[in-house]
């Protein structure tokens, strides 16, 4: 059974940081690429970063650039998301979901791996 669970989540002042934690599980995560998303009230959800474990190929949105990095760990298999530098608008339910890895997977916020999600992690920055 694929399982994917999403922690690191919390309350944070601006300015602050966060480690979220994707860790997998029922699938070869060589073999997979892991992208974040995250959905805000009344909003609807969008991809920020993505992951490839084949090519390690790596994607985010323009929004989080120069502040967050993913990051991959194959013998832990997680994924992590470092968000720094945390702004209001960065509240929301971040979410990770996976996909068989393919050329595109991570190449743009297009073609994100969406086969598989995990239930979400809140992350709130107080202004």
């Amino acid at each position: 059974e694929v399982q994917l669970v999403e922690s690191g989540g919390g309350l944070v002042q601006a300015g602050g940081s966060l480690r979220l934690s994707c860790a997998a599980s029922g699938f070869t995560f060589d073999d997979y690429a892991i992208a974040w998303f995250r959905q805000a009230p009344g909003k609807e959800r969008e991809g920020i970063s993505c992951v490839s474990n084949v090519d390690k190929s790596t994607w985010y949105v323009e929004t989080v650039w120069g502040r967050v990095t993913i990051s991959s760990d194959n013998a832990k298999n997680t994924v992590y998301l470092q968000m720094n530098s945390l702004k209001f608008e960065d509240t929301a339910v971040y979410y990770c979901a996976a996909a068989p890895a393919a050329i595109l997977s991570c190449y743009s916020g297009s073609y994100l791996p969406q086969d598989y999600w995990g239930q979400g992690t809140q992350v709130t920055v107080s202004s």
